[in-house]
């Protein structure tokens, strides 16, 4: 029993230590990228700062094959940039991310011979070489913008439409909004006419009406229900004592 406690405990310190030596691998992995990213940030920024320097500040050729790289790092960069970002929401720009991948191959090949012919002694045979170049940094300049136009052009179509839509419904949603109307009385509350007219007129009539009265049987009962007319005035028989509200009643006669 013990051999197997010291077993189990022995393979769990060791998958543990693997663990560690994991996570060790990969966070040092981590790191070290952010350092080459940042170290390759900067590099870029002081080779732009330099290039933009002496394109203004250079004259000649010097002047003239820095403008050709900068520009050259400019577009390329801003292409990568808008491509990358744009095929996240749009898969039909992965065809051309791909193209622009092969595009980069010349670009940074050109970027080589430009950086180059910056450092030859030989600036007679360099300057000869300037135009020819200079056509093909404007050739790859000219296809980076297209495709980086061309997303961007895509993309703020979709928009536009995406706003055109959303506008529509907003559009009908604040008409449904400004509609009202009379409430409808619901098929259970509607009243019948004939109760609309007797609530009319219901200062006529007696309600409730008594058991055995009503419109069709008004006629019918008509001698039943007539008050008696006025009755004729005669004279008081004399044979008939007046008997007043007062008077008792006479006692009967005892015959004993």
């Amino acid at each position: 029993m013990e051999e197997v406690v010291i077993l189990i405990m022995a393979l769990l310190f060791f998958v543990f230590l693997g663990l560690g030596v994991y996570v060790t691998v990969k966070a040092v992995g981590a790191a070290r990228r952010g350092v080459d990213r940042t170290i390759t940030q900067a590099r870029r920024t002081v080779e732009d700062t330099t290039l933009r320097a002496k394109s203004y500040g250079q004259p000649g050729m010097g002047g003239e094959l820095a403008q050709l790289r900068l520009s050259l790092r400019t577009s390329m960069r801003a292409t990568q940039e808008a491509l990358s970002t744009g095929v996240a929401s749009d898969a039909s720009l992965t065809e051309s991310l791909a193209l622009f991948e092969r595009l980069s191959e010349y670009g940074h090949q050109l970027d080589d011979e430009l950086r180059r012919l910056e450092r030859d002694p030989d600036k007679e045979r360099a300057a000869g070489s300037v135009p020819e170049l200079r056509e093909r940094t404007e050739q790859v300049v000219s296809s980076a913008d297209s495709l980086r136009w061309a997303a961007r052009d895509r993309a703020r179509k979709f928009a536009d439409d995406d706003l055109a839509s959303l506008s529509e419904q907003i559009r009908m949603e604040s008409g449904a909004l400004r509609h009202w109307a009379a409430v409808e009385p619901e098929p259970g509350q509607e009243q019948d006419p004939a109760r609309q007219n007797g609530a009319t007129t219901g200062a006529e009539q007696n309600w409730p009406r008594t058991a055995g009265t009503g419109p069709g049987k008004s006629e019918e009962n008509s001698g039943s229900t007539a008050q008696p007319g006025p009755q004729a005035i005669t004279g008081r028989d004399p044979n008939v004592p007046t008997a007043y509200p007062w008077q008792k009643a006479p006692r009967p006669e005892s015959t004993t």
